[in-house]
């Protein structure tokens, strides 16, 4: 579940930061740039921070 919800997450601030970045300002894909960096560091070091935010906020045990 936490796996569906991290993904979804990840793939709203992609979908709103493009298209703020068209529509608003181009300094928004700094923050598509941030959310891949952190998807791929993720990969590698098994280690997610928004994981661990969520399992706080809604007192998920592993």
């Amino acid at each position: 579940m936490i796996n569906r919800l991290i993904r979804a997450i990840a793939g709203t601030f992609v979908i709103i930061s493009v298209l703020l970045g068209m529509y608003v300002n181009q300094n928004w894909f700094w923050f598509t740039i941030f959310v891949g960096v952190n998807l791929l560091q993720s990969s590698i070091t098994k280690w997610c921070l928004m994981e661990d935010i969520l399992r706080k906020v809604f007192k998920i045990k592993e």
